[in-house]
C-alpha cells in the first residue's frame, strides 16, 4: 500500500510540476487517479514512477509526463465539453481525460484491451466515458465534432478523418512519426485551416489499422 498511497501520488505530482506542468485542473485529475490499479499487479510498485509500462497485446501505458503534457495542451486552459481519444488500452488516459472534460468518447482497436478499460472506469465511476471497439484511424465521425481529439500511439501521418472531426477551435495532439516521433499540436481555426505546432520528441507505440 506504501507505493500505492496518496502521498506516492502527491510525490509524482510534485515531480510533474518541476517538469513543467501548471495546469492545476490537470494535476488535480491526475492526483485523484489511482494509476496503480490499470496496471498488473507485479507491476503496481512501478505506478508512479515516470515510465510507461506494459499493458499486454504489445501496448503500454504511458508516462505520467506524457498523460499530463498531453491533457494540458488539450484543455489550454479551458473546460472541455467533447473529447475523443484515440486508443484507450488500459483506460488511464480516459480517467484523465473524464476528470477534465465532460464527455468523453474512446476508441481502442484490441477487444481484450476495451473489456479491461471498462472495468477500470467502473470501478472509477467514470460515468461520462463511452468506449468503442473500433479502428481509431477513423475517428467517430457520427459524433463529431470534438473540441479535444488525443491519440495515444504514433501515426505515420495526421490522419485527415481526425482533422475533419475537429470542432473550429478544436486541438489536435497527435505524436507523429515511425523512427523518430514527434508531439503535434493541431488548431482549426477556421473550417478548412489548421495551426500546427510541433512540439517534442516522444516515443510511443504505432498506430495500428483494423480491429482485434
Amino acid at each position: 500500500m506504501g507505493m500505492t498511497s496518496l502521498r506516492t501520488r502527491e510525490r509524482m505530482l510534485t515531480r510533474l510540476r518541476e517538469q513543467g506542468i501548471k495546469d492545476e485542473v490537470v494535476l488535480s485529475a491526475i492526483l485523484a487517479t489511482p494509476r496503480h490499479i490499470f496496471v498488473d499487479e507485479a507491476l503496481s510498485i512501478r505506478a508512479y514512477e515516470d515510465v510507461s509500462l506494459p499493458i499486454g497485446f504489445g501496448q503500454t501505458i504511458s508516462q505520467p509526463y506524457i498523460v499530463a503534457r498531453m491533457s494540458e495542451l488539450l484543455r489550454n486552459g479551458e473546460p472541455l465539453q467533447k473529447a475523443l481519444e484515440i486508443g484507450t488500452g488500459c483506460g488511464y488516459q480516459t480517467a484523465v481525460l473524464s476528470k477534465i472534460a465532460k464527455e468523453v468518447y474512446s476508441v481502442e482497436r484490441i477487444r481484450p484491451l476495451v473489456m479491461k478499460a471498462r472495468g477500470h472506469l467502473r470501478e472509477l465511476k467514470c460515468v461520462n466515458v463511452k468506449l468503442d471497439h473500433a479502428d481509431g484511424n477513423m475517428g467517430l465521425p457520427q459524433l463529431a465534432p470534438f473540441d479535444a481529439i488525443l491519440v495515444t500511439a504514433a501515426a505515420s501521418h495526421i490522419p485527415q478523418d481526425l482533422l475533419d472531426q475537429l470542432a473550429i477551435g478544436g486541438r489536435l495532439v497527435i505524436p507523429v512519426g515511425t523512427d523518430e516521433q514527434v508531439l503535434y499540436l493541431i488548431e482549426r481555426v477556421a473550417q478548412s485551416e489548421y495551426r500546427q505546432t510541433k512540439l517534442e520528441s516522444v516515443k510511443f507505440v504505432p498506430l495500428l489499422g483494423g480491429t482485434s
